[in-house]
């Protein structure tokens, strides 16, 4: 799989969406499709709302990574969403890119390919920081947490999942990326790597993001 840059957008619908008549927003939603697709070789909707307050709808980009590809992924983006900024309010993004682990020389079959279609009902997404005091462990310490981290994550092979690299680039150190079937079983995982050893070095893990997938060729779907 090559590495990516992956951009997630949040987005909150205005009044002026909500006084557009139902033939209207047919039309302003087929548009954003198309307008979206036009900017990025993968794009993915999902609805936020109700699952949270803050907005109603994420849409997951996704390009090949160069030296130049962030810059150009951001430019495509700004002129797809341009004309719709009087219905769409941007409230939030996430974004990094991907590279091979220090902590796993092998690729995962849990890992996602962002270019793929999405066939999960459920993405989960939020930033993720650790301490310091955890740079500051000998790397051999480190590996050892981390064997049993990816332990735990491997015994839960129906959920998949993506990491991608912001520090530095963004306010934290990475985006971690989930998706699955069964949000219990999520919760069962996420319960048991809060467990391991290496919890004790996380910063911060919020706010965490749930998007309901929403398939353009639904597009009555697409926004709440």
């Amino acid at each position: 799989m090559p590495r990516s840059v992956n951009h997630f957008g949040f987005y909150r619908l205005t009044d002026a969406w909500r006084s557009l008549d139902d033939s209207r927003q047919a039309v302003v939603r087929a548009d954003w499709v198309e307008s979206l697709g036009l900017a990025s070789p993968a794009v993915h909707h999902y609805r936020t709302f109700p699952a949270e307050t803050a907005s109603d709808i994420l849409v997951w980009c996704a390009a090949e990574y160069s030296g130049t590809a962030p810059q150009q992924l951001f430019g495509s983006l700004a002129r797809a969403v341009r004309p719709f900024r009087r219905w769409l309010e941007p409230v939030g993004a996430l974004w990094g890119f991907t590279r091979a682990s220090e902590y796993s020389r092998a690729r995962s079959r849990q890992e996602i390919d962002p270019f793929e279609s999405r066939s999960m009902p459920y993405l989960i997404v939020y930033p993720f920081t650790k301490t310091t005091e955890w740079y500051l462990l000998d790397r051999e310490t480190r590996q050892s947490m981390m064997n049993e981290h990816i332990r735990v994550g491997k015994s839960y092979r129906e959920i998949t999942q993506l990491l991608l690299y912001s520090t530095g680039v963004q306010d934290q150190e990475f985006v971690v990326v989930y998706e699955t079937t069964d949000l219990t079983l999520f919760s069962r995982l996420v319960s048991d790597l809060r467990q391991t050893e290496a919890r004790r070095y996380t910063k911060s893990d919020t706010p965490v993001h749930l998007g309901v997938h929403c398939p353009v060729t639904d597009l009555a779907e697409l926004w709440p």
